[in-house]
């Protein structure tokens, strides 16, 4: 489904069922189809009314090959939520998704009831803020890297120790970041966008109830830059999931859907209870 923002944006959603709403949000470079197979079933099944949405830069919402800004892809989100009449919503991000999802926080706690903040932080390291400007000075000059290179670079980036020990795990993953390999302009802006400020200060001001899920071996947001931000978030708490890289929620999913319904249900019944 496509819905047009007032400022005129396109943005591309899908919603699932009925039930306690929670949008999920992806990181730089994913479609929404990234939770199709393991977070959808299992929020469905859990009783909610799953939304997912494609970021501005990833089509078929609309590419933005003028560039944007964090604050356009909050707008975005915020739009969203109001034009399907959500609010308040629960959501959940990963990594970039969850950058979008704090500054949502900030600006419009109103239309937030909880958030969950996976491979997130309050600042990046500056490797990986180099990382990222790299990789988008080289999407704007196309260069023509050797086949599987940039690939593998992602694999290294991206997947923890067991993922990458078996070869025939991983050469699946080389695929799949192969076959999504034909990154444009969209995401050259979403990479400008992914390696935050530091924003710890800003987020002490966060007053929606958050969760902070890291990863063991997240090389993108440390376990401690996780609880860096959980620390800063007033009564945000903080869980770590083991025995995966960046891209946990696909590397261990049944571990991080048991996080996420978890909090989800503690926060849907703290809700009853205030308003009973």
């Amino acid at each position: 489904m496509l819905m047009t923002t007032e400022t005129g944006i396109r943005l591309s959603y899908h919603d699932h069922g009925d039930g306690p709403p929670v949008l999920l949000l992806t990181g730089t470079g994913a479609p929404s189809s990234v939770w199709d197979l393991h977070q959808v079933p299992a929020l469905r099944a859990a009783g909610f009314r799953v939304i997912t949405m494609d970021n501005r830069g990833i089509p078929p919402s609309d590419e933005g090959a003028d560039g944007f800004t964090i604050e356009d892809l909050v707008a975005d989100v915020a739009a969203l939520i109001e034009h399907l009449d959500v609010a308040p919503c629960r959501v959940v991000g990963t990594s970039m998704g969850s950058y979008i999802a704090q500054e949502l926080a900030l600006k419009h706690p109103e239309l937030l009831d909880a958030v969950v903040l996976m491979a997130a932080c309050g600042k990046s390291s500056l490797v990986q803020r180099v990382l990222a400007e790299g990789e988008a000075k080289l999407i704007e000059l196309g260069t023509e890297l050797p086949p599987g290179f940039l690939p593998a670079v992602r694999a290294m980036h991206n997947l923890g120790p067991a993922t990458l020990a078996d070869d025939d795990l991983t050469g699946d993953w080389l695929d799949l970041f192969e076959a999504a390999d034909n990154w444009g302009p969209g995401v050259r802006a979403q990479l400008r966008l992914s390696a935050l400020p530091d924003r710890l200060d800003a987020y002490r001001s966060i007053k929606v109830p958050c969760h902070v899920v890291s990863f063991e071996h997240d090389l993108v947001a440390p376990q401690a830059a996780g609880r860096e931000l959980a620390a800063a978030i007033p009564g945000a708490t903080h869980r770590t999931i083991p025995g995966c890289g960046h891209f946990g929620y696909l590397e261990n999913p049944e571990a991080v859907n048991r996080e996420l319904i978890r909090f989800l249900r503690a926060e849907s019944a703290a809700r009853l209870e205030e308003t009973a």
